[in-house]
């Protein structure tokens, strides 16, 4: 069941990536119907009638034929309703800042003071290595 589950949900984001919304699957019957009538009436194969409906003879196909508007508005992937924008802001800076060189100072005076490590416990016997018997 989990499978089944992430498989459908990867499916589903996989086909919104792609901009292919639920209710475009729903309506392939209608482009199945709408294509039938193009065949039939107008002579036109699945090439000529995808390039009427979401190709480059679109526009002339909307201009001569006013009467299959309602038609076409019932096709899946025409999504004239929402629009996607994407605005960028560019701000440039024109603001010419002259800057100073920075100047390092080589100053070699020590600032530590360094002991080395003592302890006087090893001397006392407190700390004692393990010894063979």
């Amino acid at each position: 069941m989990n499978k089944l589950f992430s498989i459908l949900l990867s499916s589903l984001i996989m086909l919104q990536s792609f901009g292919v919304h639920y209710d475009d699957i729903v309506q392939l019957d209608e482009l199945i119907e709408h294509a039938q009538f193009h065949n039939e009436q107008y002579g036109d194969n699945i090439i000529v009638f995808l390039s009427k409906h979401y190709g480059e003879l679109k526009a002339e196909h909307q201009r001569d034929h006013q009467e299959e508007k309602k038609d076409h508005e019932k096709l899946p992937f025409n999504h004239s309703s929402t629009s996607h924008t994407c605005i960028a802001d560019i701000f440039i800076n024109t603001y010419k800042a002259d800057f100073n060189l920075v100047e390092f100072l080589d100053y070699s005076a020590a600032n530590f003071h360094y002991h080395a490590p003592t302890s006087t416990l090893h001397t006392q016997g407190i700390l004692q290595p393990p010894r063979f018997s």
